[in-house]
């Protein structure tokens, strides 16, 4: 389908194409374009369909709120409060490709490790969900918590929708920096009590200027990553 660019993009012009957006035009989304990308994301498979995905999606004054008091209490150190596990700390390779891939971001926008300040703006940004217009909270049922097929397929529909927001010429990245603080998000975004909430989503046009919206990270060879049992060489 064409996007509002007025041009088609074939899969694996998205899957290939597509980059984490971390600077964003502050142009509106149109709802009813959100609305089509969440419906093609929906489209994800999920464990014996239960599709235990919800998204509360915050535009305007909400996301303002949510952005000052996730920043305001981060910053005078109230404990991280997500609702999602999120293990320990990586080590070992894990650790040593997100080291990668923030050298290449801090490199695109002429941070120095030494500048402490650069690096907290670069932090402050996160927890401004990166100052897109629109930003896509993740839930799941909370009846389900505990399931690993629930989280997993909330992996699913986020990856389809960000894939689908490429598509139709939009940018996102997915990230946790923006609902550390998870009383901030309930409150303001008007969470049910039934949702755990999982991860969230920057969404908004764009921003071609900004020097880290060009970094693509590196993956690693396939060859790395596969084993091939009972194939013919």
């Amino acid at each position: 389908m064409p996007n509002p660019k007025g041009f088609s993009m074939s899969y694996d012009d998205v899957i290939l194409g597509r980059r984490s957006i971390r600077g964003y035009k502050p142009d509106p989304v149109p709802r009813a374009l959100i609305e089509e990308i969440i419906a093609l994301a929906m489209r994800a498979p999920s464990s014996m369909n239960t599709q235990p995905w919800n998204f509360y999606i915050i535009t305007g004054e909400p996301l303002d709120r949510i952005r000052a008091g996730n920043t305001e209490r981060n910053l005078a150190g109230v404990p991280q409060s997500r609702e999602f596990r999120f293990g320990e700390a990586f080590t070992g390779q894990h650790r040593d490709r997100q080291v990668a891939v923030a050298k290449q971001l801090f490199g695109a926008m002429g941070i120095a490790r030494e500048d402490k300040q650069g690096r907290q703006d670069w932090v402050l940004r996160g927890f401004r969900q990166f100052d897109a217009p629109v930003c896509v909270i993740v839930t799941y049922d909370r009846v389900l918590d505990g399931s690993d097929d629930a989280p997993f397929d909330c992996g699913a529909v986020t990856t389809a929708l960000v894939n689908a927001a490429w598509s139709r010429g939009l940018g996102a990245v997915i990230n946790s920096q923006g609902i550390m603080q998870s009383p901030v998000v309930r409150e303001h975004a008007g969470i049910a009590d039934d949702q755990v909430i999982m991860k969230s989503v920057a969404l908004g046009w764009p921003d071609e200027t900004f020097p880290a919206n060009a970094v693509i990270s590196e993956r690693k060879p396939v060859a790395d990553a596969t084993v091939f049992v009972g194939f013919d060489e």
